[in-house]
């Protein structure tokens, strides 16, 4: 499910396997033994080849809904893009994951089911 979901969005995003591996930063080789299928990638390679074709991890794996953006959560919520980021960077809001890619950098994902659980907002 992985490998078809991944080829089937660099397909559509017109992205190579080059591409995916400077976009991530993860090793030439590692990208193809998961686009081969042959290995599984970890959660953190996940989560860079996830936000390189903009999506959720949970997107590549399971048939989940549409990534929500930080932008949109904050403008459901009546809040800042800042609150939301720094609330999930300090888990202090259940609404999905906060993953740290480098240095200060995050990427945010955020669960269509826990943002409508937590907020009562449906979508």
């Amino acid at each position: 499910m992985f490998v078809l979901k991944v080829k089937q969005l660099m397909k559509e995003k017109k992205l190579t396997q080059a591409d995916i591996v400077r976009l991530t930063g993860l090793s030439k080789s590692g990208v193809s033994q998961y686009l081969s299928g042959k290995n599984k990638p970890s959660k953190k390679a996940l989560a860079k080849i996830a936000d390189a074709l903009n999506v959720s991890p949970e997107q590549l794996t399971d048939n989940s809904r549409k990534r929500i953006t930080v932008q949109e959560a904050a403008e459901l919520m009546g809040k800042s893009p800042q609150f939301v980021r720094v609330a999930m960077q300090h888990n202090a809001l259940p609404i999905g994951t906060a993953v740290k890619i480098s240095g200060s950098k995050y990427t945010y994902y955020i669960s269509p089911k826990l943002f409508t659980e937590y907020t009562g907002i449906k979508l």
